[in-house]
């Protein structure tokens, strides 16, 4: 290897995240985690490993640890890398043999990416939150929006996020299409790191700020694509099929696809329709769920937690859904814990469980049974996404929560009080 001091490994798609899991708890996944755990320790990689407190999912800890700094670069073997950019960092998902390539020589070959810039104005109404924003994003624009580009977040709307709505954000810029997101580092960004385990201390964190204001777009900054949306009317988003890009308001109707000039389009709707078991013109709201998801590297975070806990407290999940709440990592766990919200999930009927992947990727054994329909914070709602079968639309925690106590998709503005 060519720098261990700047690798670093934690294993989070397929270990399972059941309470007291181990190795074995998953069966399929030991030999990975044994092969993981002798190159770590053959290579000299530092390796965040399950009775590790900082274990959870990479995406998570790398920001939340301060590995992920601004103006740094970051590459993963995992395309939903581009999370870290809300730090203000270019991170994105490579490839096995680039994996291999960067491990052996600290360089990677990439063909410079255009810029596109997206302006969020307005502000955020009470019951929507970044979750939303991106999925509108990704459903106005399309998933082949971002293809071959660099995406910069930024308008009054996306400053207006705490840390952890800026990494929802950045994490779904691939469903869009895009290399890369990220987003201008701030006030925000700099009090997120400042006390982070591996970011610089005392001069140094002083030098490394004042370095880090200056990464922000000048004001004549080019891009090759430039979109705005105003968030002020955005409602809670729903996707109703198999793309990012299938996704309404919660009170709309299901899109007809006899109504889409294009063919391509049109052929990819009526599938994704009956693959979901849905029909057109039929209402979202009030469609029957068997599981409710919180977790993944989107929405797995503390102030994600917080927001599905608001909603979930004082009410129990609906007979006969199976409802899973699952930290993005095991400091985010604890810290939920300090602050009472385990209870009330555990106390409405959620299973708490430990930081990993779950049943965002099921790769551990947590999945959705065949013909039965989740709604879940996670990235993607491709077919057998969470297990062979399974149906998927994508929510914000507090949605899936609202979903989860009715036992049905439902607005979760009517919940608010």
């Amino acid at each position: 290897m060519r720098n261990p001091e700047l690798t670093f490994a934690v294993v989070d798609h397929i270990v399972a995240t059941s309470p007291g899991r181990n190795d074995s708890t998953n069966p399929a996944g030991r030999p990975f985690i044994e092969a993981w755990r002798k190159n770590c320790a053959d290579f000299g990689i530092t390796n965040f490993d399950l009775d590790d407190s900082r274990q959870g999912i990479v995406h998570v800890i790398a920001p939340e640890l301060g590995i992920d700094l601004p103006g740094c670069t970051l590459v993963c073997g995992d395309s939903h890398t581009s999370s870290n950019g809300a730090v203000g960092a270019l991170a994105w998902g490579i490839g096995a043999s680039e994996v291999e390539h960067v491990l052996a020589t600290q360089t990677v070959v990439q063909h410079k990416p255009k810029r596109m810039r997206i302006l969020f104005t307005g502000r955020l109404t009470p019951g929507v939150s970044a979750k939303d924003i991106i999925l509108h994003a990704i459903g106005k624009l399309g998933t082949a929006a971002g293809r071959g580009h660099v995406v910069e977040y930024g308008g009054p709307a996306i400053a207006a996020l705490a840390m952890d709505g800026r990494l929802t954000v950045c994490n779904m810029s691939i469903e869009m299409g895009a290399r890369a997101g990220l987003i201008a580092p701030d006030d925000v960004t700099f009090d997120y790191l400042a006390h982070t385990e591996f970011a610089p201390k005392g001069p140094t964190w002083d030098a490394a700020v004042k370095q880090w204001r200056t990464l922000s777009s000048d004001d004549g900054a080019v891009f090759e694509r430039e979109e705005e949306i105003d968030c002020s009317a955005l409602k809670p988003q729903i996707t109703w099929g198999t793309s990012p890009q299938d996704v309404i308001a919660v009170d709309e109707s299901i899109p007809n696809p006899a109504r889409e000039a294009d063919a391509a389009r049109k052929t990819a709707m009526e599938r994704a329709l009956s693959y979901i078991g849905l029909a057109p013109g039929a209402p979202l709201i009030g469609t029957k769920i068997d599981y409710a998801f919180i977790g993944s590297c989107t929405n797995g975070r503390l102030a994600d937690l917080e927001a599905a806990a608001r909603i979930a407290r004082g009410r129990k999940v609906a007979p006969g859904v199976r409802a899973l709440v699952v930290p993005g990592s095991m400091q985010i766990r604890r810290a939920a814990e300090h602050a009472g919200l385990d209870r009330i999930f555990i106390d409405a009927g959620f299973e708490w469980h430990s930081a990993g992947c779950s049943m965002c990727v099921a790769a551990n054994g947590e999945i959705v049974a065949p013909g039965k329909r989740c709604i879940s914070t996670s990235n993607r709602n491709f077919e057998n996404r969470q297990g062979p079968g399974s149906r998927t639309h994508l929510a914000s925690p507090e949605s899936v929560v609202a979903a989860a106590v009715t036992g049905a998709i439902a607005d979760v503005r009517t919940l608010l009080g």
